[in-house]
């Protein structure tokens, strides 16, 4: 929790883009809408926290490759993925209290959506010429 505030507090989220939404599974938000921010949290890991709460509907977690790979990504639980995601590690770090519906409503257009390493090099700059019109956290 105490990456998930520092991020926050410093603004990492501001204008970021919800680039993988899967339907029924989750939302996922993270790469900084400036590469150099990115480059500076998304290259600092963090140790893994117990799972201590279950990846059920409107849960945020962080996003990772493997173990202790958290950084900066995270992802909203569409629906109950306890079963898949509970023992692989991924621990709940908040819960959406409100707009829901918003993020239920969230789409990435063009298949497969961005190309995260790209994302991670270019930003906003991107998305902006190959996937326009992705919602964005304003602050």
């Amino acid at each position: 929790v105490k990456r998930f505030e520092e991020l926050v507090s410093c603004g990492f989220y501001s204008n970021a883009r919800f680039h993988r939404v899967i339907p029924g599974f989750i939302a996922q938000v993270g790469i900084a809408a400036d590469p150099a921010v990115y480059a500076k949290w998304g290259n600092s890991p963090i140790r893994d926290d117990p799972v201590k709460a279950k990846n059920e509907p409107g849960t945020v977690s962080f996003a990772m490759r493997g173990p202790d790979t958290r950084s900066c990504q995270i992802f909203v639980n569409y629906k109950d993925n306890s079963a898949d995601l509970d023992s692989q590690g991924f621990s709940p770090i908040a819960k959406v209290k409100e707009g829901m519906d918003v993020i239920i409503a969230l789409t990435v257009p063009g298949g497969s959506g961005p190309d995260q390493p790209t994302l991670k090099e270019r930003g906003n700059a991107y998305l902006d010429e190959a996937f326009p019109g992705l919602s964005e956290i304003v602050e």
